[in-house]
């Protein structure tokens, strides 16, 4: 979230912020939530003062009755005062939990650098690499060629669970099972620290980096208030909540494979079609903890490293500057890698890398300072970043559509060769 302080002296900044991010309707929460902190000033202030005064009269009647009088007013006055604390403190922690809500409706400020648009639509494009594949031969979406090689079982799926939950099979499952080693190989080689996190996180977890309340329609519940993770970002992130770090350690980066659940919706044809848009998907995901000066660089630095492992597995790609009104609620700047889909004839997000700056550290309470706990100085919130490195649905997509050949057999690109046993798949 944003700092309270800084929304309540520059309202003004708040406000186009949230009309950038297309989120106009919910400017009366920001109104509401000015009102209220102004009277949550005042009465936390008259609770100071009435406080004061209480303390001071208790002493008094505690030196009265040492000295053996009494005096009826005094006590009176008291039991008045005392009354009236206890009404003040008790209103001013209804408008604190009142301010504390509302505080988690208002998203963060974009950037300076993200441009102004109002949808996907507005997107800029700031770089594309590599070559579309050319073929002799009409090439197949991903969904038949895996299909009739039995790699893929899309009814199998629908009969175990519903739509959207693919089964792989044979070199299909192989290709999961290579995918993951590889990614983490590449992600250590970069100074990532592997972690196996649950799959299944708490809501205060899930509130901390910002999935509740903004995304609980995307998200599934389980018994006990638990959730299961959309991504591994969740947890990894709240490895650090509640703490106050050495900023001698940061950068902190880690990575996890696990397996994410979202419950999409909204897309219709060929949008829905294989694996274009499921349920269930694997994701290897990245996460640093950084210093405010040096986020921007992690941003590149994060970004640079997902393209290198497009660009290893021979996938022409695309790199997407997202708009203010595609700009998700937490991320102040977003980067999303597109891939080319040959055998569909169009780009497939592949990896979304933000910086979130520090609007998750402020919900998850974490900071830095030099010596951490036990450190001199005010601590000071950190930056979080986060990104896909990579998804596995539509990488396998465009890696069987990108390097299929006439026969049905899919060309296995250099760097997952040695995963697979096989330059042929």
């Amino acid at each position: 979230m944003l700092d309270l302080r800084f929304v309540r002296e520059n309202p003004d900044v708040v406000r186009r912020a949230m009309r950038a991010k297309m989120m106009e309707a919910d400017l009366p929460k920001l109104e509401q939530l000015l009102r209220l902190d102004e009277e949550h000033r005042l009465v936390k202030r008259d609770l100071e003062e009435k406080q004061a005064r209480r303390n001071a009269d208790s002493r008094a009647v505690g030196e009265m009755k040492r000295r053996g009088e009494d005096d009826p007013g005094l006590m009176a006055r008291l039991a008045e005062l005392s009354a009236e604390v206890k009404r003040l403190a008790d209103l001013e922690r209804s408008l604190q939990q009142q301010i504390g809500q509302l505080m988690l409706a208002i998203p963060n400020l974009p950037h300076e650098s993200v441009p102004y648009g109002e949808s996907e639509h507005d997107n800029v494009v700031v770089k594309e690499w590599g070559e579309k594949p050319a073929f002799a031969f009409e090439p197949k979406p991903h969904w038949d060629l895996m299909s009739e090689r039995g790699w893929l079982d899309l009814e199998a799926g629908v009969k175990l669970t519903g739509a959207g939950f693919p089964v792989f099979r044979r070199e299909g499952s192989k290709l999961v099972r290579a995918l993951q080693a590889y990614f983490l190989d590449r992600l250590a080689a970069h100074g990532y620290e592997e972690v196996v996190p649950p799959v299944v996180v708490n809501a205060e977890s899930a509130t901390a980096t910002g999935q509740l309340p903004d995304k609980e329609g995307q998200m599934y519940e389980v018994t006990g208030g638990l959730y299961l993770v959309p991504t591994s970002e969740v947890p990894l992130t709240n490895l650090h909540r509640d703490e106050i770090l050495d900023t001698a350690q940061l950068p902190i980066r880690y990575c996890a494979y696990t397996a994410c659940f979202r419950r999409e919706a909204g897309s219709h044809g060929k949008d829905v079609r294989g694996l274009n848009r499921v349920h269930q998907f694997d994701k290897v995901e990245m996460v640093q903890f950084t210093t405010p000066d040096r986020s921007y660089e992690a941003l590149e630095e994060m970004v640079a490293v997902a393209e290198s492992l497009l660009e290893e597995l021979g996938l022409p790609y695309r790199r997407l500057l997202m708009c203010t009104g595609d700009l998700g609620f937490t991320q102040a700047k977003k980067y999303d890698l597109e891939v080319w889909s040959a055998g569909q004839g169009r780009w497939l997000e592949v990896s979304s890398v933000s910086n979130l700056e520090a609007f998750q550290a402020n919900r998850l309470r974490t900071r830095a300072r030099p010596g951490g706990v036990n450190g001199k100085g005010k601590p000071e919130p950190v930056h979080t970043l986060n990104g896909s490195a990579l998804a596995f649905p539509r990488t396998i997509a465009a890696l069987v559509e990108n390097h299929q050949r006439e026969d049905g057999t899919v060309e296995v690109p250099d760097a997952l060769a040695g995963y697979l046993g096989t330059k042929v798949l």
